[in-house]
């Protein structure tokens, strides 16, 4: 199980926004670079980032903020927001980033997905953001009335690395993880799902770690790191003692 450290990027910054709303967003960092070293440092092993600026423009925002955390950190580093044609896949891969996400284009072109996964394998995942139950597109501007579980079934023998999973309504908003619906998602997909959204406590890291969620391959965390409110090294701690149990 592999605890993802979030960094949001806009206008260049390490933020949180609130439900994915861009104007409720908290600066968390001026310099992305520095707190990608600070996340290495505390022991992650995994960095997830997000270009939130791309996720609205539909093509890359905050390439220079990128470029400096993968010259920042030697650990391995998943990238979404704006990802949405074979150019902008091959180009960030090319450049260092370990997988990245498709979200929008997951919906609207599966055609994308199953080719890049077929041409990068383990280095391509799906960014599933919903609201009850229902996928979000367009940076979360738009929902559709797709259900997360058929956009997921879509590529279920693609070679897609991982499902991202996120409950928008509990994004940034310290509610805990809606782990009864991310285990249901888990349970009727072979494809790993990692979940996201509200990540905020000890708790949340053992729940995580329970039987009924053995299926999940990790998770999320933004704003309770950057707040404090997780201890970075007690959650290490509590995923490797319970991976070497």
């Amino acid at each position: 199980m592999i605890l993802f450290p979030a960094i949001d990027l806009k206008n260049g910054e390490a933020v949180r926004l609130e439900q994915g709303d861009m104007a409720r967003a908290t600066i968390f960092h001026s310099d992305p670079a520095e707190q990608a070293r600070a996340f290495a440092a505390q022991g992650f092993d995994y960095l997830h980032i997000v270009d939130l600026d791309g996720a609205f423009a539909g093509r890359p925002m905050n390439a220079a903020a990128v470029e400096r955390i993968l010259a920042a950190v030697r650990i391995p580093v998943q990238l979404g927001g704006g990802i949405r044609d074979q150019a902008t896949i091959e180009g960030w891969l090319a450049k260092g980033i370990t997988r990245v996400i498709i979200g929008t284009a997951a919906v609207r072109d599966p055609a994308l997905v199953k080719e890049a996964a077929k041409k990068f394998p383990g280095r391509i995942a799906v960014g599933l953001d919903a609201r009850d139950g229902k996928v979000a597109v367009e940076g979360w501007a738009e929902t559709s009335e797709l259900l997360a579980l058929d956009i997921a079934k879509r590529f279920e023998d693609a070679g897609v690395a991982a499902i991202i999973y996120t409950d928008i309504a509990r994004d940034g908003m310290l509610k805990g993880l809606n782990i009864d619906a991310t285990v249901a998602l888990a349970e009727a997909v072979s494809v790993p799902v990692i979940a996201s959204g509200g990540l905020a406590s000890l708790d949340d890291v053992r729940a995580l770690l329970m039987p009924r969620a053995k299926k999940l391959a990790g998770a999320i965390v933004g704003r309770a790191l950057y707040d404090g409110r997780l201890d970075a090294a007690a959650a290490l701690r509590l995923i490797r003692a319970a991976q070497a149990a």
